[in-house]
């Protein structure tokens, strides 16, 4: 064994003694009586958070866990092993702004809300879209006017996905309405519980409300929460935009992440996907031996759940390449037109395998998770919008990555 292997081996041996010390009783599998308190959930989270392991790759300097990549894999096998997750803390922090104040803030805006986001004291929201500015982002006009040691914001924001349950927005604003529109952009952070913010709620076709409009009339920004230069931002909003949609590939159904495989001597094992449809399809159709008899059915589930383990190995390949040091690029553009249609292709399938069960709204007659399944199908047709449109995506992939001319 090598000094490297007996190191990983080491760090295993010590995460897999951790983890039953600091996990409470009742969050285990094996737990009995009374559902887990909130207090027992955050103790749980504090225990990741103290370690940095709810951003393992981050620096410690700024809460992160300083894991490298073949220790992060080890961490993550053995909290699987383990079968009990930690409460996430907000994506928004971990997978979005964070990247982006690592790579574009100064110190003391590192210093000051890297660690509130590992530690998920800070809840984030993202201000990019406006009624009049969506798939054409660069034209958005809310504006940002310097007043001393602050900016004084004016105008709207909409499609904010959680802003009713967010502490603080990242947000694109207008600082030189006379520059050419993608020139005069900043990127500033400001506390949401400040005067002037008004947040509205979108009831979206299924019933759900995770959307919101933001209304900002004289909001004031401190202007030390000014990241990067002034008129600097569509730089920035860029690079988000990518890990947004590398967060996004690898969040839905179909797109998610593959776990990584574990080794058998020298050979690693080949990650299989989930065969929840294949499950869902034999408990509503199948016949009594257990297999599924309607061919079309089937051959749209295995194609499906072929397509889902080359994908999980695209992802996979993908962030093997981000840990080289080569970062998002323009990729995650084909991963989230991928991922989006994935998962509405999934739901779409969920659907025919439920037939008239899946026709259900509210009341009796269906089981809870039917009735939230064909809630889920509706909201899975807003993939191909939220993050950027596919035919954005389409866009930046055929100038990007393929090269084609305007």
């Amino acid at each position: 064994m090598s000094r490297d292997d007996a190191a990983l081996e080491a760090f295993r041996q010590e995460i897999r003694a951790w983890l039953p010390e600091v996990c409470p009783a009742s969050l285990r599998p094996d737990a009995s009586g009374a559902a887990p308190t909130a207090e027992e959930r955050k103790a749980w989270l504090d225990a990741f958070a103290q370690r940095g392991y709810t951003t393992p790759t981050w620096p410690k300097e700024y809460g992160g866990g300083g894991l490298s990549k073949h220790e992060v894999r080890v961490l993550n096998e053995e909290v699987t092993r383990f079968g009990v997750f930690p409460p996430g803390v907000s994506f928004f922090g971990t997978a979005m702004l964070g990247p982006v104040l690592l790579e574009f803030g100064n110190e003391a805006q590192k210093q000051e809300h890297l660690r509130k986001i590992t530690s998920g004291e800070i809840n984030w929201c993202q201000g990019y879209s406006e009624p009049g500015a969506g798939s054409d982002l660069a034209g958005l006009q809310t504006r940002a006017v310097r007043d001393g040691d602050h900016y004084i914001i004016n105008g709207s924001k909409i499609w904010t996905t959680g802003a009713n349950h967010a502490d603080w927005m990242f947000c694109l604003v207008r600082t030189d309405p006379d520059a050419p529109k993608h020139d005069g952009i900043s990127f500033i952070l400001f506390d949401l519980r400040v005067p002037g913010v008004t947040i509205s709620p979108i009831k979206l076709i299924s019933g759900e409300s995770d959307f919101c409009q933001v209304f900002f009339e004289d909001v004031r920004a401190r202007a030390e929460n000014l990241v990067g230069p002034l008129n600097g931002g569509w730089t920035i909003a860029k690079r988000l935009l990518q890990h947004e949609r590398q967060m996004l590939s690898g969040g839905m159904p179909g797109g998610a992440p593959m776990a990584v495989p574990r080794k058998k001597g020298k050979k690693a094992e080949v990650p299989r996907p989930t065969s929840a449809l294949a499950e869902r399809a034999r408990e509503y159709l199948g016949d009594s031996d257990g297999t599924l008899a309607e061919p079309v059915l089937r051959d749209r589930i295995a194609q499906y759940e072929l397509d889902t383990l080359c994908f999980g190995l695209a992802l996979k390949r993908s962030g093997e390449e981000a840990k080289a040091g080569h970062g998002a690029g323009a990729a995650t553009s084909m991963f989230k037109l991928y991922a989006s249609e994935a998962n509405k292709r999934r739901a779409e399938i969920q659907m025919s395998v439920r037939g008239a069960s899946g026709l259900g709204w509210e009341g009796e007659g269906f089981s809870a998770n039917e009735l939230m399944e064909t809630r889920g199908w509706l909201r899975s047709k807003g993939n191909s919008i939220e993050g950027g449109t596919s035919e954005v995506q389409k866009n930046v992939i055929a100038k990007r990555v393929l090269g084609l001319p305007d």
